[in-house]
């Protein structure tokens, strides 16, 4: 069963400001990438998911409900990480999350074993009873991580989890994402406009833009190999370039680097022979990969020729 299924999904705020637009797309189970620039829609998803936000039209599914008429459900399957800060500062991370257990419907005993547990998931158990505001950002965003966990939901839903934190921070934040997705057995749905982090760690990917659907697919799909050569050389791009056109291959220089389309197997030898005559120094020669960032900037050009 789909985690989130939408269906001609659209939300506009004042009758003016289209936020979605027919967003019809099924999000299955496992760590899911939800990407886009900032302003693409992708956190006015994740609050219809929650039931926070009424769409305008169209219907969305959270685990099989409606998140209107069945908010108390949703929330209660539901772990949400929202982006902004918005931890009381005077309050000690075990009691904060605590508390949120109580909210979840956990009893005062269970509540207070489950905060310490998560805490100790996250990496905050010898830090839980300070105060909140003493904490750094890092510290901060996994509690956030850990108000979201506690109820042991099967879903959760992550809004920039890795903001304000340095690169560190990032490797440890999506490191902790990572390992709930695959070792609890939680699927996550990771909201980011940091396209290479999500391709670290996710099994597929949602990419909005302007509150349409560009692509959903794994992210295996995505980044599969291209029909180009990568070949990166130490010398002079372009005599290198001008032989391979001349023997007949499509070529295209991004730098050091050149594109070469792959026509047969035999543009490898082609290659080599003629940066074995040119004199050159070859680092690089492998098909080019797709990366998800390379994906996105394409997905646009591509949806407004189909519409």
């Amino acid at each position: 069963m789909a985690v989130i299924e939408t269906e001609a999904l659209e939300k506009q705020y004042d009758g003016r400001i289209t936020a979605l637009a027919d967003l019809t797309v099924s999000v299955e189970p496992g760590i899911v990438g939800l990407v886009g620039a900032n302003g693409a829609g992708k956190s006015t998803l994740i609050k219809l998911a929650l039931g926070l936000l009424t769409p305008t039209s169209g219907r969305i599914r959270v685990l099989g409900l409606d998140p209107l008429a069945d908010g108390e459900a949703v929330r209660a399957r539901v772990g949400y990480m929202p982006e902004h800060d918005c931890l009381p500062p005077d309050v000690a991370a075990a009691e904060f999350v605590t508390h949120l257990a109580r909210i979840s419907g956990l009893p005062a005993p269970t509540a207070r074993e489950r905060a310490s547990e998560t805490l100790r998931h996250v990496g905050l158990y010898e830090e839980r009873y300070r105060r909140i505001g003493g904490y750094s950002t890092g510290m901060k965003q996994r509690v956030k991580l850990a108000q979201a966990l506690v109820h042991d939901p099967e879903l959760l839903l992550l809004d920039e989890p890795t903001n304000g934190l340095d690169p560190e921070g990032r490797r440890a934040m999506l490191s902790l994402v990572h390992r709930i997705g695959t070792e609890f057995g939680i699927s996550v749905v990771v909201c980011s406009h940091l396209l290479g982090e999500i391709e670290r760690i996710c099994t597929s990917l949602v990419a909005i833009d302007a509150g349409r659907l560009l692509r959903s697919a794994s992210l295996s799909s995505m980044t599969r190999h291209s029909d180009l050569l990568t070949v990166e050389i130490d010398g002079e791009v372009a005599r290198l370039a001008a032989r391979l056109t001349e023997s007949g291959l499509d070529v295209r220089a991004q730098g050091r680097t050149l594109l070469v389309q792959l026509s047969t197997e035999d543009t490898y030898d082609v290659i080599r022979d003629a940066v074995a005559d040119l004199d050159l120094s070859l680092h690089r020669l492998e098909r080019h990969r797709h990366q998800v960032a390379d994906l996105f900037r394409e997905l646009p050009e591509a949806s407004h020729a189909g519409a």
